[in-house]
């Protein structure tokens, strides 16, 4: 191996998909989520497989993601999820559908539509239903309903809400007040539409643990990388291994290793080996000076030293390794969810730090 790849599983990211398929009734049509470069994994890349796949919509944060999707010749229709409100005549031209999000946002969207000189166009109603981000509340409803009465501009595709404790059972009373308020929402925007959107409201953990509400339609996002939060399920695989060939091996002793003389050796010789990631590419400094250790030739070997921008050092005694052998920083081990630990966050994190110069590849 030449050089640092962001490896991507086909055949794994086909079982996590499957996994919550198979959740879901026959009808129910399933979202994924590719926003911030599919989570860290390469969203044009992902988004070929899942057109492959049979996913129903994509969903992204930001109009340049989708726009990168259209120019990459992806056909399924992307659901923008925080467009703005200034930004709607650029998802018409490139055939992006827009959330709404707050009376601003639905009077401007509204105006983008007829500048456009559009008769109608597929935009998404976003209700906050406890989530407290973004979303129409509650007491916006009559002027929600009103408005989209009198403009029938906005073809009302679906209509959302976000849960935003769905994995923790501790929280399950305030998710089915959630779905409640939601639904309640939602009958009325239906009734005085006089159509029948879309209806979602679950993710990723809310498909393993709230499956009877999937209504039409389903959002996935990390559970299909791999990653879950809820209890109990160890039944996906990862999807993404970062990998990074050995470039130099030393013999040493008595000296030190790396910025600050942070990485000793004694009087034993041992073998240090520098690998071509650091923490420009998303391997976290506090993983350095011997915290964490990643895979050689079936072992695991502690870093020693400081991390460095563009490369770090491991002591690979013991190992039998030489130039050129590769090194797993996540995968099957080292996990992702290993490393999140370690640092004390998530694995969306651990994911969406790898930087866009690792190249990604589909295996």
């Amino acid at each position: 191996m030449q050089h640092s790849t962001l490896q991507i599983n086909r055949s794994n990211l086909l079982h996590n998909f499957s996994f919550y398929r198979l959740k879901l009734s026959e009808s129910t049509k399933l979202l994924v989520l590719v926003k911030a470069n599919a989570y860290g994994h390469g969203d044009v890349e992902i988004a070929r497989l899942l057109e492959e796949f049979g996913a129903d919509y994509l969903g992204v944060a930001f109009p340049f993601e989708g726009i990168k999707l259209r120019n990459a010749g992806i056909k399924l229709p992307i659901i923008i999820l925080t467009p703005g409100i200034d930004n709607y005549d650029e998802l018409i031209t490139h055939n992006l559908e827009p959330s709404i999000i707050s009376p601003d946002s639905a009077i401007s969207f509204v105006k983008a539509v007829k500048r456009a000189g559009k008769s109608s166009w597929p935009a998404h109603i976003k209700i906050d239903s406890g989530m407290s981000r973004v979303g129409f509340v509650s007491e916006e409803t009559e002027w929600l309903t009103k408005f989209l009465s009198d403009n029938r501009e906005i073809e009302v595709k679906s209509v959302f809400s976000h849960l935003s404790s769905a994995e923790h059972e501790l929280h399950d009373s305030f998710t089915s007040e959630q779905i409640r308020l939601f639904s309640e929402v939602y009958e009325k925007i239906a009734s005085a539409t006089g159509t029948k959107p879309i209806k979602h409201i679950l993710n990723s953990s809310g498909i393993e643990r709230f499956s009877q509400y999937q209504f039409d339609m389903v959002r996935l996002g990390i559970g299909i990388y791999g990653s879950t939060y809820v209890e109990g399920n160890n039944q996906l695989k990862p999807v993404a291994s970062l990998v990074t060939p050995i470039v130099h091996i030393k013999r040493m002793k008595d000296a030190s290793v790396g910025y600050g003389r942070h990485g000793q050796v004694g009087s034993e010789e041992r073998e240090i080996a520098t690998v071509p990631v650091g923490y420009a590419d998303g391997v976290n400094r506090h993983l350095g000076r011997g915290n964490f250790s990643f895979k050689v030739n079936g072992k695991l070997a502690p870093t020693i030293g400081n991390i460095c921008m563009d490369m770090f050092m491991l002591d690979v005694t013991g190992c039998n390794a030489k130039c050129g052998d590769t090194v797993t920083i996540f995968g099957e081990t080292p996990s992702a969810l290993d490393i999140a630990h370690k640092l004390g966050t998530i694995t969306y994190e651990v994911f969406t730090s790898v930087s866009a110069r690792i190249k990604r590849e589909v295996i």
